[in-house]
């Protein structure tokens, strides 16, 4: 299975992926409440007791969880505002089942827009600042499919308000997600792979 790289700005992005221990703590914690937030929001009537316990739990739990994924999965947070932005970057292989879910996904999703990166060429970007439903936050999606693998940007902003002043940001993110994958020495005679970077 391949993995995901990418280069994101450190003084606009703190990572998460990696980021054990007291690193990039408090970031992981806001950044998971404000998910928490988010999601209790939409789903109005069903109590959420002990949210910041879950966020504290969250965020110990989530850089493990990080690792385990292998590099199939990187996150970020906004660095000047945790709970402005989450962005997760993910692979999963292009399974019939993956785009019969991908062809069935509702009409406005349709809307989308291409998106070119020099690693992954061109893709499709989804922007939805104002979502149908007030309780669903902001989000924008940008997606590649590879032939065998889709790749996917996903990043959610806690504020409407706000969600437009990071979209740049969020783009200059996307583009440098690419995906690595090791081949073994003698594994195929006379082909030579070089990093597109």
């Amino acid at each position: 299975m391949p993995r995901l790289q990418a280069d994101a700005d450190a003084h606009l992005w703190v990572p998460v992926t990696g980021s054990l221990g007291f690193r990039g703590r408090r970031h992981r914690k806001a950044a998971i409440r404000m998910l928490l937030r988010q999601g209790s929001t939409a789903t109005p009537g069903i109590p959420r007791p002990g949210s910041a316990v879950a966020a504290w739990a969250l965020s110990q739990a989530t850089p493990l969880l990080l690792r385990k994924a292998a590099g199939r999965v990187l996150v970020w947070v906004w660095k000047a505002d945790a709970e402005l932005v989450v962005a997760m970057a993910q692979v999963q292989e292009a399974t019939p089942q993956a785009r019969t879910a991908r062809a069935m996904m509702p009409m406005e999703y349709d809307d989308t827009e291409s998106f070119r990166s020099s690693h992954l060429g061109v893709g499709e970007k989804l922007v939805m600042p104002l979502p149908a439903d007030p309780r669903t936050p902001p989000f924008a999606t940008y997606t590649w499919d590879t032939g065998t693998h889709f790749v996917t940007v996903t990043a959610v902003c806690g504020d409407r308000e706000r969600f437009g002043t990071v979209m740049g940001s969020l783009d200059d993110l996307a583009r440098t997600v690419r995906l690595v994958d090791d081949v073994a020495v003698g594994e195929s005679a006379g082909v030579l792979r070089i990093d597109p970077a």
